[in-house]
């Protein structure tokens, strides 16, 4: 899947255009380089092999959450429908979230010390979310679902 890439963060624009300052680094538009492999996806579940159940996010919401009760949607992620490995050798770097195209979020994770997985506490209550994790060896993998 196409998308502009940060050459300093590794940070993806998947809405089609390099942003003017990288939002996650602040790096420039010109750190920003177009490629057509950016990231994997899958669109048919039934021809996901290992790699692709290791490797693409799982997005599950809940509109009701239980830490902030009033305006709060909860977006859980959890890379892979198998679990993906965390070693210090193979491990997911890290996850950035986006509502209908646009930068939210960034979470990084420790090798051996936690499991792929995060959830984020959203005050949007429609729109599209979409995850791309980031793996040391295989690269990043994109998904998206409806809020």
């Amino acid at each position: 899947m196409k998308g502009f890439v940060c050459g300093v963060c590794g940070f993806i624009s998947i809405d089609g255009s390099a942003p003017d300052k990288c939002p996650v680094c602040g790096a420039p538009k010109k750190m920003f380089a177009e490629k057509e492999d950016a990231m994997k996806t899958s669109k048919d579940v039934a021809t996901y092999g290992e790699s692709e159940k290791k490797h693409v996010p799982s997005i599950a919401v809940n509109k009701k959450c239980g830490l902030i009760p009033d305006g709060c949607v909860d977006v859980s992620i959890k890379v892979g429908e198998i679990i993906h490995p965390m070693l210090p050798e193979h491990y997911i770097m890290k996850v950035d979230a986006y509502i209908d195209g646009k930068y939210i979020s960034r979470t990084y994770f420790t090798p051996e010390k936690m499991n792929p997985a995060v959830t984020l506490h959203l005050k949007a209550k429609s729109g599209k979310i979409a995850v791309v994790e980031h793996c040391n060896i295989h690269g990043s993998w994109y998904n998206e679902i409806d809020i």
